[in-house]
């Protein structure tokens, strides 16, 4: 299976953003609101400047307390991301994010962000794969 095929089946809510320059406290309400587990920094929706995830979060109160809820998006952020493409398989994105030990990968095209998929989304995706494959096999065993 393919990302752009996940992406399909997730359907179009598109990704959650916010600027460089938001404060913590105002990212972890978007992030509450929303019912997500990461937001993307990002000046434009197109292209990723980092993600902050409510892991990341936690963890900086846990160190340092609330007065971290003030700082800004990008000094909390993950800079480095992994992102994937729209044809990638599945598999290589399931490998990708478990060695990595992350849960969101954004997705992108021609060097513009188009997309987000979540651990969740990629397990998903390869259960109804291989319930379809177990649907065919019983079917040609019992000659249907």
């Amino acid at each position: 299976m393919l990302v752009t095929q996940i992406l399909k089946s997730k359907g179009t809510d598109g990704v959650v953003s916010v600027k460089p320059g938001t404060r913590i406290s105002q990212a972890a309400e978007v992030l509450s609101q929303r019912r997500i587990g990461t937001v993307i920094i990002s000046e434009d929706g197109k292209q990723v400047a980092g993600i902050l995830s409510e892991r990341d979060i936690v963890r900086e109160i846990g160190k340092r307390g609330a007065a971290c809820l003030s700082d800004l998006v990008e000094n909390m952020m993950t800079s480095e991301i992994k992102v994937c493409l729209l044809n990638d398989d599945a598999d290589s994105v399931l490998k990708t994010m478990t060695e990595g030990r992350f849960r969101h990968m954004p997705v992108v095209e021609k060097g513009e962000m188009v997309g987000l998929i979540t651990l969740g989304d990629v397990v998903k995706a390869q259960l109804s794969q291989l319930a379809m494959e177990k649907e065919a096999l019983e079917g040609m065993i019992m000659g249907h």
